[in-house]
């Protein structure tokens, strides 16, 4: 059976560093910003449009959070499908519910063929798959925002290297920045799967990646989603 991991992670936790590091281990795809482009070839809309409706892309939250500030009182038995203003090549206007419909197909994909996924809830889009392994990745605010400061630290002194421009503008990451994420992420899953994404039942593993070591949690991670996918 192929190897499957969904990793949900929060702000810091270090999912886009410890994602890539268990598919190389277990030899398949990391799927994370390959996800909007599937999703806007499947559509026939534009990548833009798909990263909007991303739980990973910074416009994608950017527009998560703006629709739970009109949408105060959302709960988790309610589904907003709202109208978004983007159109697909025959001029036919877009909802949002298309997006996250075309999203889970993508998923689905990966489960068939193997894969690791970041995010996008793929944790309760394939809950019944029998081999999946569903890992989430959290820690207390105050060491996650420590840790983010400290990975954007090291890409910034990369990008010095590489002579980018981008260098000129760093600022560490703030605690705003780290609740905003959060809520954002959140508000996916609790708009689109009327669920709370930090309940544990929808996880095999939570890893604290502000105590354990990056690689050491590769290494957790990797020995149990080969556990999973043996045939019983």
């Amino acid at each position: 059976m192929a190897h499957v991991v969904t990793i949900s992670a929060t702000y810091g936790a270090g999912g886009s560093l410890i994602g890539p590091a268990v598919a190389a281990r277990l030899g398949v795809p990391f799927l994370d910003r390959a996800i909007p482009g599937r999703v806007a070839q499947q559509i026939g809309c534009s990548l833009e449009d798909a990263l909007e409706h991303d739980d990973r892309a910074p416009t994608g939250l950017d527009r998560l959070l703006a629709s739970a500030a009109r949408l105060p009182s959302v709960t988790l038995g309610s589904i907003d499908a709202t109208f978004i203003g983007a159109t697909d090549a025959d001029g036919r206007l877009l909802y949002d519910q298309e997006f996250v419909e075309h999203t889970e197909r993508v998923i689905a994909k990966v489960g068939e063929n193997g894969g690791v996924i970041l995010g996008r809830a793929a944790a309760i889009v394939l809950a019944d798959h029998p081999g999946a392994l569903h890992v989430r990745l959290d820690g207390p605010k105050d060491r996650r925002l420590q840790r983010a400061v400290e990975m954007s630290e090291s890409g910034c002194a990369e990008s010095l290297m590489r002579g980018a421009e981008e260098a000129d503008d760093w600022r560490p990451p703030s605690s705003r920045e780290l609740d905003a994420n959060d809520r954002a992420r959140a508000a996916y899953v609790r708009r689109f799967y009327r669920a709370d994404a930090t309940d544990p039942k929808f996880y095999h593993l939570l890893l604290d990646t502000t105590l354990v070591d990056h690689s050491t949690c590769v290494d957790i991670i990797e020995r149990l989603a080969r556990e999973r996918a043996r045939p019983n």
